[in-house]
């Protein structure tokens, strides 16, 4: 599953991985929270979004865009906020994650790190075969993560024992708020 995290506007995509760097379309989609909404509620919303889509497709993995500086501060803020939402879910439901730059999502699926939008919709495209480009960017974007994420570099481990690594983090991290609460 990659997510594009956004407060008003958040790409969830999910793809499964296929022999010798295929991929297949799953799900693609954005999420949207009424801007009117007021912060918590649009919060909550994602987060409720995002986690019925985990429990849906049951992915793997969770690939999330890493927050990067730019001029917009307030965009910046409601995108740590959603990534937050996303690094919370997915250790709550033991997934692992990664964390990807969009010019490496970028340079993954169009081989240009600084590819325009309507670039990375038509890689994406042609690499999940879909009869035409994602739609909206957030959507293209999400899966491009996805993508990305299913063609990285193999570290020798299976997906079964990543995710046990995942819910050996989760289990320590536990014993350790309960041991926090105690003393």
């Amino acid at each position: 599953m990659g997510v594009d995290p956004g407060l008003t506007r958040c790409g969830v995509g999910v793809v499964e991985e296929l022999p010798r760097r295929g991929v297949a379309f799953v799900f693609g989609d954005t999420i949207r929270a009424d801007k009117e909404l007021s912060l918590e509620v649009r919060i909550q919303f994602v987060a409720n979004e995002i986690e019925r889509l985990i429990l849906e497709y049951k992915p793997e993995a969770i690939a999330l865009e890493r927050v990067f500086a730019q001029a917009n501060l307030r965009s910046v803020m409601g995108v740590a906020q959603i990534s937050g939402v996303v690094l919370y879910l997915a250790a709550r439901h033991q997934i692992p994650i990664h964390m990807h730059t969009p010019s490496e999502v970028k340079a993954a699926v169009t081989g240009n790190g600084r590819a325009a939008k309507p670039q990375i919709a038509s890689a994406v495209q042609k690499i999940l075969k879909l009869a035409a480009p994602p739609t909206p960017a957030d959507t293209a974007d999400a899966l491009a993560i996805a993508i990305t994420q299913s063609w990285r570099p193999s570290t020798g481990e299976s997906a079964a024992l990543r995710k046990t690594k995942a819910q050996e983090a989760w289990l320590a991290a536990e014993r350790a708020s309960k041991a926090s609460r105690k003393g």
